[in-house]
């Protein structure tokens, strides 16, 4: 049975990886320091930003195989966990990474922006493949922090390193939004399978048994994290992955009231929710009018 490795300071995860803590709360790792070792499974309490030095033509993910060849970018958040499976021969490991505990950003301006970097909750088959020139801005970037680590502590310290991290995940934004686009063939193909999802959804027994479809749900069927899913939806169609099965929903029900005779509660329940009120609300929210006034209508 693997030992779980905790990493809940910078210093814990400097010592693993035998490198010097510059500071108590940031530090530039250089993977080639390290010792040689086989898989483990990590429980992080720190953010984490890796920078893998694989053949990403090699890298599987789902179906479909990258061609990007300089590396690719896997994020972890506090309170995520990761195993290095199939590694049990010792083996050095190459690459860099940039580590901060979340108290190098309270009361910055960073804080506030966490949230908005979604991509600390993908899962690490979604993670950004960079090309070369994107690798070596990355490495740039890199370098940038690990000189401010060469100076004292300082007022200014937290200020500038915090700064220096926020325009690094600014550029993974941007990066993934490249990454969004070079898979459009891929993302439709999700697009698709995302439709037939909800068809085969509301034509079974699961709206009565399990109830509305969440986002949650149909990530997890197509094999996505959430968030992940959500903004691939949101780039190919312009709207939030609520409001799409929102609208699958209501194109649903429409044909309901058009078809049958059965009244606007039973379609309710059939359609899997718990309080026909609410079904009504979504409709006139979404349709403009009320399920009563567009069967009326139609």
């Amino acid at each position: 049975m693997k030992k779980v490795l905790n990493f809940d300071t910078i210093s814990q995860y400097n010592d693993f990886n035998n490198h010097e803590t510059l500071h108590p709360l940031v530090s530039v790792i250089d993977f080639s320091k390290a010792k040689e070792r086989t898989g483990n499974k990590m429980d992080f309490g720190i953010y984490c930003v890796f920078l893998k030095e694989v053949v990403c033509g090699d890298l599987k993910y789902g179906r479909h195989y990258y061609d990007y060849q300089e590396g690719t970018l896997v994020f972890i958040a506090p309170g995520q966990f990761i195993d290095v499976e199939n590694k049990t021969d010792f083996y050095q490991p190459i690459g860099n990474a940039l580590v901060f505990h979340p108290d190098l950003i309270r009361g910055t301006s960073l804080a506030g922006r966490m949230n908005d970097y979604t991509f600390f909750n993908y899962n690490t088959n979604e993670a950004l493949h960079l090309s070369a020139k994107e690798r070596h801005l990355v490495l740039d970037l890199f370098s940038k922090i690990n000189d401010e680590l060469q100076h004292s502590v300082d007022k200014h310290s937290k200020t500038l390193i915090a700064s220096s991290i926020e325009l690094f995940l600014n550029y993974c934004e941007r990066f993934y939004d490249r990454q969004f686009i070079t898979r459009e063939d891929v993302n439709k193909g999700i697009l698709a399978r995302f439709e037939n999802l909800l068809k085969g959804y509301f034509s079974s027994d699961n709206p009565t048994e399990i109830g509305l479809p969440s986002v949650a749900y149909c990530a997890g069927e197509l094999n996505l994290s959430a968030n992940y899913f959500g903004d691939l939806i949101r780039k190919e169609t312009g709207k939030s992955a609520q409001d799409y099965i929102q609208a699958k929903i209501i194109d649903v029900a429409k044909d309901k009231l058009f078809n049958s005779d059965k009244t606007i509660n039973e379609i309710a329940y059939e359609l899997g929710f718990k309080y026909p009120q609410h079904f009504s609300r979504m409709f006139k929210k979404t349709a403009g009018i009320s399920p009563s006034e567009y069967r009326s209508k139609n």
